[in-house]
């Protein structure tokens, strides 16, 4: 991979013969693990300047309609979490000659707050170019990572490094948009208007709409300031149509008695054996992936596709060798002329992928000149810990990305549509809503990862014997286990919430990931304990979730900080306040420096919150909020599993106690 320092540039036809589309990665850390950025990407026209607020690509405006840019979102990455943006150099209209890659912060955060600032280049494959880390943030509020130039016919990417102590509002003055400075929310930044806010407008031009900052001095959820008319002129229209979002709570239902089972779409109570549930699974997906285009987009730009008319097969009969292969199906994209073409291979019930059979594919598609294979199982993919093994001829001229896709993934996405960003028609949400019907039945065999592995119960009996010794191997297949564990809940709670959710990562980058997880898996066997940490949009701080296999306990908590100014005694009881809703047993300790503070239950404290103060008046910090619970015995996701049981405590504790801490005192 190519490294730049600040200033330098390059041209992409040097590091690979395939750059008509590439993904940008933009990544940092932070040391409380709550540090968080929204990326935006500018197009810009002669004289640098955007041709209209159009070419603005943020929070609110994230895809472009000619699929030449898309914002994609977050994914867990090695030390943390990267958000990533897919562009289409060939569909960027040629009047535009440059596209910056930014990303800004919101309320009185600055990048100085924050590690490792990096951005990666990769062609459509997933491998990098380019990369290039950037030092010397301080008081920042917005920050332009690189930027893509042409120069006689090609593309170049320069890395820039350069921020804006005025935030998005001066970052986007400077290319050409207008803001409205009339509202600001704290720390100066203008809030962007909801995706499904709409007005009629005779042109189209993304509109944001300024918000007042919470009265609660807790962390506002990821937003952006988008360009408005001035004030004493009409508003400006808003490219974002009104979506259609199905209710939670579905009408009284018509049945004579509860006996009477709703028609479905797909049906699955008669489907008896693996082979069935696969051809199923596949036939569902992709044919709702073509019928409904946001879905569909959705799910393959991460794939480096292009934006264009999808058509999906299955059981497609392809010549290898003396007998011909049978992949579960075939996903074809045409965009002005072209195809892009992706072999599918499914897994349904846990039933594991097979590396011979991958591989075939990847031989066929290379040879026929096809982009990607994607395989779907209930698994989760981990970064160094591949689910196939293949080997990629390096002689060949034409690369095949393999790609790997989880039913919980594919969950996650369509939930988030129907719930929460919405579709274009009603129809196009009841089909997701049939789509998710179906991957939720119990017959289907795509509930996501469901089994720790045969390795739990060995370490969870080797923990209480003290026979686990360091170096075990199969302690490292029980942290692998429930790292992918942590990210099935990431997207199942995310889904829920409508907000993101990702598991955070305390190493510093360029950590191997294999040697972080042995060290972990070191320490499992030292301690008998796994430990992960989840950041919410809108929580007070960090989630932490723990679990003690000695002692067969789960704990979930969180940290919550106090104010800058007023006294301990207004802090407690504004706490118990807010916690009015929470359950009785909720732990809550007082974090005082130095050593362990006071602490009693939420039942105890409610009549008197003096009670959780120190005697002595030490300073405070802060309160730590925890709940327990008796976690499961068996590796699955029994009723008595131990995934169930962690499912089960990660959801009691946000809906009693984090989201009584976003609600006003």
């Amino acid at each position: 991979m190519h490294e730049l320092v600040k200033g330098g540039n390059v041209g992409l036809a040097a590091l690979s013969d395939d750059t008509g589309s590439v993904i940008v990665s933009l990544s940092w850390s932070s040391a409380t693990g709550d540090g968080d950025a929204d990326v935006s990407v500018l197009l810009l026209g002669a004289g640098g300047k955007v041709r209209s607020d159009a070419d603005f690509f943020f929070y609110n405006n994230p895809a472009a309609a000619d699929g030449s840019v898309q914002l994609l979102g977050k994914a867990p990455a090695s030390n943390g979490s990267e958000d990533r943006i897919s562009l289409d150099l060939t569909a960027i209209p040629p009047d535009v000659e440059r596209i910056v890659v930014a990303a800004s912060q919101y309320g009185g955060a600055c990048f100085g707050d924050l590690d490792d600032l990096r951005v990666t280049l990769s062609d459509r494959t997933g491998e990098p170019l380019l990369g290039f880390s950037a030092d010397g943030a301080a008081d920042e509020r917005a920050f332009v990572f690189g930027e893509l130039y042409r120069r006689s016919g090609e593309w170049k990417f320069r890395a820039v490094g350069q921020g804006y102590g005025s935030g998005l509002a001066g970052l986007a003055t400077d290319f050409g948009i207008e803001v409205d400075q009339g509202e600001e929310t704290e720390g100066g930044e203008a809030r962007a208007a909801t995706a499904t806010e709409t007005v009629p407008a005779p042109a189209p031009a993304p509109a944001l709409a300024a918000r007042t900052a919470p009265a609660l001095p807790l962390p506002a959820p990821a937003g952006h300031l988008a360009p408005t008319a001035p004030p004493k002129r009409p508003s400006r229209p808003r490219t974002a149509k009104k979506k259609v979002t199905l209710p939670r709570t579905t009408g009284k239902s018509l049945a004579e008695n509860d006996f009477w089972r709703e028609a479905r779409l797909f049906p699955a109570p008669l489907l008896k054996s693996d082979r069935e549930r696969e051809m199923r699974a596949t036939s569902v997906l992709l044919s709702v992936m073509s019928q409904v285009p946001e879905f569909g987009r959705r799910l393959t730009a991460a794939f480096g596709a292009p934006a264009g008319r999808m058509q999906t097969f299955v059981e497609v009969s392809l010549p290898f060798g003396d007998a011909p292969r049978r992949p579960d199906g075939v996903i074809r994209v045409e965009r002005a002329g072209k195809l892009w073409t992706a072999l599918v291979e499914t897994k349904t019930n846990g039933n594991p992928l097979k590396s011979g059979q991958v591989q075939d594919y990847m031989d066929i598609a290379a040879r026929r000149g096809y982009e990607a294979v994607v395989t779907l199982s209930n698994d989760v993919a981990l970064e160094g810990s591949p689910l196939v093994d293949v080997k990629i001829d390096g002689r060949r001229k034409h690369k095949v990305a393999l790609w790997h896709l989880s039913w919980a993934e594919v969950a996650h996405q369509a939930h988030m549509l129907i719930r929460h960003e919405g579709v274009c028609n009603a129809a196009h949400a009841w089909l997701l809503h049939e789509l998710l019907h179906y991957l939720q039945h119990e017959n289907s065999g795509c509930h996501g990862f469901q089994n720790m592995g045969p390795a739990w119960v060995p370490v969870r009996n080797g923990i209480d014997t003290e026979t686990l010794v360091q170096g075990d191997r199969r302690a490292v297949e029980v942290v692998e286990s429930w790292e992918r564990l942590i990210r099935q809940v990431c997207l199942r709670l995310g889904g829920a919430l409508g907000q993101k959710v990702l598991p955070v990562q305390r190493a510093k980058r360029g950590t191997d990931p294999c040697s972080r997880r042995a060290a972990l898996a070191d320490r499992l066997c030292e301690d008998g304990r796994l430990s992960a940490e989840l950041r919410v949009d809108g929580a007070p701080g960090v989630i932490t979730i723990t679990a003690d296999l000695r002692t067969g306990k789960l704990r979930t908590s969180v940290d919550v900080p106090v104010p800058d100014h007023g006294y301990p005694l207004s802090w407690a009881k504004r706490l118990v306040r807010r916690l009015a809703g929470a359950p009785a047993d909720l732990h809550v300790e007082t974090l005082v420096e130095g050593r362990r503070g006071p602490r009693g239950t939420l039942e105890r404290l409610r009549p008197e919150p003096a009670g959780i103060l120190p005697a002595d008046g030490a300073r405070i910090t802060g309160f730590r909020l925890s709940l327990f619970k008796s976690m499961g015995s068996t590796r699955g996701n029994a009723e008595s599993g131990f995934i169930r049981s962690v499912d089960e405590a990660v959801d009691r504790f946000h809906a009693g106690v984090v989201a009584h801490l976003a609600q006003p005192a």
